[in-house]
């Protein structure tokens, strides 16, 4: 029989062995948390970021039913107007020093084309002033881009600019 089974009081060696584990572990944990240095933007350069979520406008206005297509209808779906879901495609365009840095069409979610669509965009830009502009196109009832926004913009060195959308008051630099 060994000595573990024969009913030798063993708590000291397990608690000792249980700290030499945690120290090991905690040592491993401590060494990973500090030690590999990862750099997601140099020291000289910044990120613009570009991310929301919108729904582009429909892509035909609602029109007013007439008194006969509504009779035609079961009484249940008599509705005054009809509307359609279906939504535009979104079109982005962002510029920073009159190049263009991304430029892209987002056809929009969904089994009947009426969904929201996420954007997410992030691009590495040098430190310093720059002139950032962006414009979305969201209508395909309205001719060109139906929402700008440009602004003289400082970045710091390895400062994330983020970009945002409200629909309310248009593009949003935090």
């Amino acid at each position: 029989m060994s000595c573990w089974s024969e009913g030798v009081d063993n708590k000291p060696l397990r608690y000792l062995l249980q700290a030499f584990n945690y120290t090991i572990f905690m040592t491993l944990v401590w060494y990973f948390a500090t030690s590999p240095s990862v750099r997601v933007i140099e020291e000289d350069q910044a990120m613009i970021t570009v991310a929301f979520a919108h729904a582009g406008e429909t892509r035909e206005a609602c029109r007013t039913l007439s008194q006969e297509e509504l009779m035609k209808l079961p009484p249940n779906m008599r509705k005054l107007d009809d509307c359609p879901r279906e939504r535009s495609p979104i079109i982005i365009e962002a510029m920073l020093d009159g190049e263009v840095i991304y430029s892209k069409t987002f056809l929009p979610p969904g089994i009947f084309n009426d969904g929201s669509t996420n954007i997410y965009y992030n691009s590495k830009v040098p430190a310093g002033k720059h002139k950032f502009e962006i414009k979305m196109d969201d209508s395909v009832r309205k001719e060109g881009f139906n929402r700008q926004f440009e602004q003289d913009i400082t970045i710091d060195p390895q400062q994330i600019l983020l970009v945002e959308f409200e629909p309310l008051t248009g593009f949003v630099i935090k």
